[in-house]
């Protein structure tokens, strides 16, 4: 269900999508980012700067452009903290004086599970998790942020990383790296938390959301089906884990040879961290065990 490959936008410009809310699409184009890291600002007096990006003095410049003479940015909000969404938050906050919001530091909202797991070494792949960051503000589930134009609810979406967040706007939301429409998100532990991810889905699902803004690629049209697709995705996914284990026990690295037969040698790491998300999670469901301590290399049995 990914779309065609048409997401071709001007880097550094600002585009409106809609009254109030426009967007500016970062110059750090790769593979895990796609397009760039899309910055969002809204509101059109009291400016709210969400996800400013990586550290890019052009990405801050058109930031800065972006705002009119009747304008101020007065909210940075970082949605989580990997290395595309946060690290120009406190440049901005300098040049700007406007304080920066966010769930909390890079381990902020992480699952005990994840919190010892990460305590063995193990560090995930990804785009990398910006060590340094730590908001003015901090943010919960179900606050709101608001100004005279604008009001934004914070939604706890962890899963991508366990402080990451969705911005309720009206009927819109920007679910930053939880749901895009290019690409599934990245579960990769100790920061990506499979059982979370599922939840965070879920909760998205509760509500009748008209249209999502991710934070890399083009707007989500259809945010109902997309999210039953990755869950859908994520199920299927599972399903041939335990087919897999079925005739014996089995490493993440193993499967994912197994499963992922035609992923390029390059992004067997990815896949190899995506299959450990998906063990962490049946460990929870009592489906399969470990045979030892948890780690990167650890045998996995099913449980019959």
């Amino acid at each position: 269900m990914t779309p065609p490959d048409d997401f071709d936008p001007e880097i550094g410009a600002a585009v409106a999508l809609e009254p109030g809310l426009r967007r500016i699409v970062a110059p750090n184009p790769s593979p895990m980012t796609y397009r760039g890291t899309n910055t969002y600002l809204l509101g059109n007096t009291d400016i709210a700067v969400i996800d400013p990006g990586p550290a890019s003095d052009a990405h801050l410049q058109a930031i800065l452009d972006a705002v009119g003479p009747d304008q101020r940015i007065s909210h940075i909000i970082v949605t989580h903290t990997h290395l595309d969404h946060s690290p120009l938050a406190r440049p901005l906050a300098n040049a700007c004086d406007a304080p920066v919001l966010a769930f909390g530091g890079p381990s902020a909202g992480r699952s005990d599970t994840m919190t010892q797991f990460a305590a063995t070494g193990y560090a995930g792949g990804g785009e990398g998790v910006d060590m340094d960051f730590e908001p003015d503000v901090i943010l919960r589930d179900s606050d709101v942020i608001s100004t005279q134009d604008w009001r934004l609810e914070v939604l706890h979406t962890p899963g991508h990383i366990g402080n990451h967040i969705s911005l309720g706007w009206n009927d819109a939301c920007l679910t930053a790296d939880h749901v895009m429409g290019w690409a599934s998100s990245l579960v990769s532990p100790p920061d990506g938390d499979l059982t979370d991810f599922m939840a965070s889905c879920a909760k998205l699902q509760a509500r009748p959301w008209r249209i999502f803004y991710p934070g890399h690629g083009a707007p989500v049209t259809n945010p109902a089906d997309r999210l039953q697709w990755l869950i859908d995705h994520r199920t299927a996914r599972e399903t041939a884990i335990l087919q897999a284990l079925a005739t014996g026990p089995k490493s993440a690295h193993a499967l994912a040879l197994q499963i992922y037969t035609e992923t390029p040698p390059a992004l067997l790491g990815a896949a190899t961290r995506n299959v450990l998300a998906h063990l962490i999670d049946l460990m929870g469901k009592n489906l399969v065990t470990p045979n030892g301590p948890l780690s990167a290399d650890t045998v996995f049995t099913r449980q019959t």
